[in-house]
């Protein structure tokens, strides 16, 4: 065999296995948007979830608190305000959502000058939902944000990132939702 057919197949073999890899980076990156998407969907079932059960859990604080009607009528308009967002525009539901879950902590902050309510079997029943929805949806969140991870170290990483910048491989938002209250500063006063 000369050398040059040495080298012909040298350079074939090393073609070759650079091909595969960049096959399996690939592979790779597609998994990763798959589990990301696989991510959002675990989220938007519990936000469904957690949203079907506001008009119930509206309607029988109403029933003792009805002076809280502006209090009511965000909820209410919120609550439509994150069904109409769906999941296409994240970084818009993420903000809905945040403002909801602050309306519905005023909800149960008014349920706290009314020990009726708080005895009320229906009453307990949906904050007890609503408390087991609020655990599955931070559980939804962390592995989202666990597989947003992963996709937007692929997306950044050498030489992967040549991959996913030829093939329109994208990072991913996180899903952090801000209620308001945890925004506010705490105010101390010593007398």
């Amino acid at each position: 065999m000369s050398v040059a057919v040495i080298v012909l197949v040298v350079v074939f073999v090393f073609l070759l296995v650079l091909l595969g890899y960049g096959v399996s980076l690939y592979n790779r990156l597609v998994s990763l948007r798959q589990a990301v998407q696989e991510g959002w969907s675990g989220i938007d079932v519990q936000l469904k979830r957690r949203s079907n059960l506001v008009p119930n859990l509206v309607e029988t604080v109403k029933g003792y608190a009805a002076h809280e009607k502006e209090l009511f009528e965000e909820v209410a308009e919120l609550r439509a305000k994150t069904s109409a967002a769906g999941s296409e525009n994240a970084q818009q539901r993420q903000e809905l959502e945040g403002q909801l879950s602050t309306a519905l902590m005023r909800i149960f902050a008014v349920s706290e000058a009314y020990p009726e309510l708080r005895a009320d079997e229906t009453f307990i029943e949906l904050q007890s939902a609503l408390s087991e929805l609020e655990n599955k949806i931070q559980m939804a969140r962390r592995y989202y944000n666990g597989t947003v991870r992963e996709m937007n170290v692929a997306v950044q990483s050498f030489p992967s990132n040549f991959v996913a910048g030829s093939f329109g491989f994208v990072e991913s938002s996180y899903y952090e939702v801000e209620h308001a209250i945890e925004r506010q500063k705490p105010s101390v006063k010593f007398d």
